[in-house]
């Protein structure tokens, strides 16, 4: 609710809530809704909820599960936390649950969605044409994915870039997420 308009939920298929009560409800919906699996983000230094992201489509027939509903906050967005939540949610679909793929689904209009997939390592597959109706209109969704062989060289360029030597005293990193992936292909 501390954003200043809408722009944060021009993707999502919610409309954001007007007031501080309907927020309300709209997370307590989040909170029992078990397909998507909603996760909280909580900025660790303030112990603040500043984001959530879920795992949905779940199915563990075919081990293949997707993120979404990722909602950062300006206090997350562009963050090591917000990194490393992706992380998180990664290694506990391929290490912890045993996925098999991983997805990542946005609309095709949204760069920063898709610039974010891209960073992370995940593999662009296509455009869906009219994939999906939301908000009135038609949308051709990219869809993207990491699959288990491709996880432990995603993981070693998620580990190191996490490791607190890339960071200086100010948080920021020295070397950028690419770097690493770029030095494990090459090994």
């Amino acid at each position: 609710m501390e954003a200043p308009d809408d722009r944060d939920w021009t993707y999502l298929f919610d409309e954001r809530p007007e007031r501080e009560g309907d927020f309300n409800t709209y997370l307590t919906k989040l909170a029992s809704s078990e397909d998507p699996l909603h996760f909280t983000i909580i900025e660790s230094r303030f112990m603040k909820a500043v984001g959530t992201a879920a795992l949905m489509r779940i199915d563990p027939t075919h081990g293949v599960l997707e993120v979404g509903w990722i909602t950062f906050s300006s206090r997350l967005k562009q963050t090591a936390a917000a990194t490393e939540s992706m992380y998180l949610l990664m290694r506990l679909a391929f290490d912890e649950l045993g996925y098999r793929r991983y997805e990542w689904k946005c609309d095709s209009l949204n760069a920063p969605s898709r610039a974010a997939a891209e960073r992370y390592g995940f593999t662009f597959e296509g455009i869906f044409r009219n994939a999906v109706v939301y908000k009135g209109r038609s949308r051709d969704t990219a869809w993207y994915s990491i699959i288990d062989q491709e996880w432990p060289r995603v993981r070693s360029a998620f580990s190191a870039w996490l490791d607190p030597t890339n960071f200086d005293e100010h948080g920021r990193q020295k070397r950028r997420l690419q770097d690493f992936r770029t030095q494990v292909d090459r090994s």
